[in-house]
This record gives structure tokens, sequence and C-alpha cells, in this order.
């Protein structure tokens, strides 16, 4: 796979990059893939096991799978390859509250590249908002700007992102430990559903209600009234084994927030392990 080197710049990133469907392999973005782990069998995410293999053993497993993030040799491989022929390596990824990835990158800079260019971002967030950065990276790399001007842009995103997602239960995050500061929510949510928010990288409580309908209604009035009216959002919706929902919220924030494309993403196999199946996302970013 080719980097992308427009600008002498390459951009990074891993697999909790939820971007769309053949984007990575189009515009040669390396994507580090994050270590799926059922019981002591350990897999690489998108390369030796595919989402949809993946839920299906999920469903099926007496024990729940547990995730890490891609070792430092993953990333040594990618920004070996990727400094033959960028000056600048800018490498996003997901917050540090969640995932070890952003450590494992700095380990593997300060191990083997410690005088090379390598710009090492963590973006607070995860999923679409993680994405969506990424993109933009590849648009302004493709477009020849500076990487001193590609880092501004994302590092001034990084305060702007939001994300809610509404789940079916909070026993995914509990077990893998993402739960943050929701923890407060578990115990009281027999008849409860919850609906979260990443909140200065960590999972929040943002409201709870009765129903997961109600939460879906609840998570697209908030999408409603915070989102500005406009592409320049970058609003996406994100599914795991929730797409008819998924399609149903797009078609009715087209219609609320005059918005011609949202897309819909799947937020992948490492996600899911915390989330679960059936949650729902969205993500934007605030003026």
């Amino acid at each position: 796979m080719n980097t992308i080197t427009q600008g002498q710049v390459a951009i990074v990133s891993d697999t909790t990059a939820s971007l769309p469907e053949g984007f990575a392999q189009a515009y040669g973005v390396p994507l580090a893939p994050q270590v799926i782990l059922f019981g002591e069998e350990s897999l690489l995410e998108e390369q030796e096991i595919r989402f949809d293999e993946f839920l299906e053993r999920m469903k099926a497993s007496p024990v729940l799978p547990r995730t890490a993030a891609p070792p430092p040799g993953e990333f040594v491989r990618i920004y070996a390859q990727a400094l033959q022929q960028a000056e600048t390596i800018l490498s996003i990824h997901p917050s540090s509250g969640l995932s070890g990835t952003v450590r494992s990158a700095q380990t593997a800079k300060a191990e083997v590249f410690p005088d090379a260019d390598i710009r090492i971002l963590d973006t607070r967030t995860i999923g679409g908002a993680l994405g969506e950065m990424v993109r933009i990276a590849v648009g302004d790399a493709q477009s020849g700007r500076p990487a001193d001007e590609i880092e501004a842009r994302i590092r001034q995103l990084i305060p702007r992102s939001r994300t809610l997602f509404a789940i079916r239960t909070l026993e995914y995050l509990q077990r893998g430990g993402r739960i943050g500061r929701a923890a407060a929510l578990a115990g009281s949510l027999l008849n409860i559903k919850p609906l979260l928010q990443l909140s200065d990288g960590v999972v929040t409580p943002l409201d709870k209600v009765r129903t997961h309908s109600r939460a879906l209604q609840r998570l697209e009035e908030l999408v409603v009234q915070e989102c500005p009216h406009s592409p320049e959002a970058h609003l996406c919706v994100m599914e795991a084994d929730a797409r008819q929902e998924a399609e149903r919220m797009v078609a009715s924030l087209k219609a609320a927030l005059g918005i011609a494309h949202i897309p819909i993403l799947n937020v992948g196999s490492a996600i899911t392990t915390h989330a679960g199946p059936g949650v729902l996302g969205v993500s934007f970013f605030v003026e």
C-alpha cells in the first residue's frame, strides 16, 4: 500500500477511525490494526477478522472478546514504509482515555525513529469524528498543504468534536473497562436506556430514558439542537448491527438540518467489543 505523500506529508491512523468503505485503500492511508482477543486467540482487526465475521462470533461466543492496542511493532513497520517517501508523518489516533494506541505509536517513534518528524495526535475522540479528522488531513495533504497547517487544523477540530451514542446495555462497557464516568449509572439501569457521550476523551452519561426507541429519539433531538446546519459540521452516523435504525436517523436528520450528505459508517470490531451490538452514534463538529 502506498501512503499519501503529496506535500511530503503522510497520514497514518488505525482501525478505530470509522472511514467510508474503501477510503483507506483508495487514498493510501495505512491503518494500524487493533487487536481482537477471543480468549487466548489474537486477531488483527480487518486483516485477520472482518467485521461480519467478528459480529457472528461475538454473538455466539460464551466469553466476551477483549481488545488491545496495535503493538509498537505495527507502527514501526508503517512508519518505516511511510518515511521512504514522506518527510513528515501525521499519525492521528483515538483518545488515550479509551485506547493505548497513542502510547504504542509514541513508543515506536521514541525507540526506533527518535529523529524523524512523526507527529502523533491524540484526538480525544474515536469512531466517526476520528475518521473525519483523517479524511480532512488526507484532503489537505493531497492539496499540498504543509504539515504545520494540517496539524494545526486537526488540533483546532479536537475541542470542537461532539460524539453522542445510544447503546442497548452497559454490559460491554463495564466488562471492557471503558465505562469512564458513566460508571455511576451502572447497577441502576434495569429499566433505563443510557445515552452517552465522549467528554474530554472519556465516556460520560448524557441522559437516560426508559426505552431504546426513546434513546434514539432523544439522540436525534440533541443533534438537531447542537449540530451546525452546514456540511462543515462533518455530521456522520455510526452503527454496529443497527443499519435500519441508522438509515431512519439519517433521513430524519437530513430533513431537519438541511444537510444533503450524511454518511453511515461502521464502527468496527474494536469499538463494538466495548459498545456492544446495536450501538448507534453520531459525531459532528460545533462552530
